[in-house]
């Protein structure tokens, strides 16, 4: 499949809503290529029917996803809807054409998978792993610590600068999705770490190398996501932690452990990030499950 084969007009089309998604809402460039290898796929399969994005009534995406449905998993035929869905209401929006194809197109019901998480026991003996002694260990330690406190994503632990942490202020600014920035406290804990790692370790690391990145590593350069997924399957191994493991499951445990203590629920959106509170109320059924195991555990009729 290469765009070449499809029409100039096509590939205009694309090029503009692509543009429009990245200057509206910011998107990230791995999400803009989701939306765009929808498009072309469909595009591509329209072309030997002489028929166009522009052209296209509800029977033709309908004739399309039956197609797709024996060769894709449910997600990925959920996530071909809602490119196509965004696609026709922008040019609906500016009057490209006059009716929406795909108003009539139902999403297939996706199983709501709880996410994986980790108990307070596991999180504490992870963040024991790393050898302190060690200025490696001293930064891991700290980038567990901050990636527990604080809930992130192991794309916004990674890319958190050096002039975006105040120890004084017990707070981080982190860049999420979308280029949207928050302050999120760190609490003792990982300020205390933090401060650890500032003071005894960054510059052991660098040795005179200059990088703006708070987590560097040997090199001289910014801690990468690959390196740190290495990193924490390590360390749970040393744990004893026989769980699938990524940096992920520790933003599960940050949410699943603060609704388990009480937070509000849109305290924990906004620390984590969301911005649609449907996005965190997965975690309202982690926290269900725990409480009702709790009750079946100790309570004598439970």
């Amino acid at each position: 499949m290469s765009e070449r084969t499809l029409s100039p007009q096509d590939l205009a089309e694309l090029d503009t809503f692509i543009d429009h998604l990245w200057l509206e809402d910011g998107l990230s460039k791995n999400t803009l290529e989701s939306y765009r290898l929808d498009l072309t796929s469909f595009a591509y399969w329209l072309t030997p029917q002489n028929k166009q994005l522009l052209t296209v009534d509800q029977a033709d995406i309908q004739q399309y996803l039956a197609v797709k449905f024996p060769q894709s998993q449910p997600r990925s035929i959920s996530r071909l809807i809602a490119s196509m869905r965004r696609f026709y209401r922008y040019l609906m929006r500016d009057n490209k054409i006059s009716l929406d194809p795909t108003i009539q197109i139902q999403s297939p019901k996706l199983p709501r998978s709880l996410p994986k998480s980790l108990n307070e026991e596991e999180v504490i003996a992870l963040l024991n792993a790393p050898n302190i002694v060690e200025a490696a260990g001293l930064r891991d330690r700290a980038m567990l610590e901050l990636l527990y406190a604080c809930g992130l994503r192991v794309s916004e632990l990674v890319g958190v600068k050096v002039t975006e942490v105040s120890v004084s202020d017990g707070v981080v600014r982190i860049t999420g999705k979308g280029s949207k920035t928050r302050l999120v406290p760190m609490g003792e804990e990982a300020v205390d770490w933090i401060s650890r790692y500032l003071s005894d370790a960054r510059s052991a690391i660098l040795q005179k190398r200059l990088c703006d990145a708070l987590f560097v590593t040997n090199r001289g350069e910014a801690m990468t996501r690959q390196a740190f997924w290495y990193l924490i399957k390590r360390y749970a191994l040393l744990a004893g932690i026989n769980k699938h493991m990524s940096p992920h499951v520790l933003r599960h445990a940050f949410a699943t452990h603060l609704l388990n203590h009480g937070a509000d629920l849109r305290v924990v959106q906004m620390l984590l990030g969301h911005s649609d509170i449907s996005t965190t109320q997965i975690y309202t059924h982690v926290a269900r499950e725990r409480l009702k195991q709790l009750h079946h555990k100790h309570h004598p009729r439970g």
